[in-house]
This record gives structure tokens, C-alpha cells and sequence, in this order.
């Protein structure tokens, strides 16, 4: 897909590994956290194409691989960003009148 690996919950991606790094997905509700922590989001370029693409993925604190507990809250976050993402794209229902 990507040249990493993908980390899913069921059916959705709430991370990613490449090169080494882990990035976990981000959205409206966490990106502050990612951002508080310095973390890089996850980019890449296609080609000879010259700007970088960037996707709501960010880098996970270093920190967080010695605290399993808290990777986890984390990993839970992440989860609930990519449950949102799922949600928006949800076709609306109509209903009758």
C-alpha cells in the first residue's frame, strides 16, 4: 500500500509503521495532543512529484514505547479519530415523511 505496515482495530487503520516509526491516526479530537508533544505527521511524496502529501497521521512520542498504559490511551484516541473519519464519510439516511 504504502511501503509500512498498518495498524488496525477491526477494519479501521488507527496507525502506521515506517521506517522504524510508528504514527497514530489524529483528528479534530487529538491533533493538540500530537501537536503538544512536537510529533511530525506522516508525509510522503509520489514519484517526481515535488510536494510532500501529508495524511492525519502523526508520529507517536517516543515517550509512550516505555509507558504501555499510556501508549494505549493513545492507541484509543487514535481509534476514536478514525471511528470519526468513518462516521462523517457515512452515507445520510433519508427518511420518509
Amino acid at each position: 500500500m504504502f511501503g509500512g505496515e498498518g495498524i488496525f482495530v477491526g477494519d479501521l487503520m488507527i496507525g502506521l509503521v515506517m521506517d522504524d516509526q510508528i504514527y497514530l491516526k489524529a483528528g479534530d479530537s487529538n491533533r493538540a495532543d500530537f501537536e503538544a508533544e512536537g510529533a511530525k505527521p506522516f508525509t510522503y511524496t509520489r514519484g517526481n512529484e515535488r510536494n510532500a502529501t501529508s495524511l492525519s497521521y502523526y508520529t507517536a512520542p517516543e515517550r509512550l514505547l516505555d509507558d504501555p498504559e499510556e501508549f494505549c490511551r493513545w492507541a484509543r484516541k487514535a481509534h476514536d479519530a478514525a471511528l470519526a473519519v468513518r462516521a462523517a464519510k457515512a452515507p445520510k439516511r433519508r427518511t420518509r415523511k
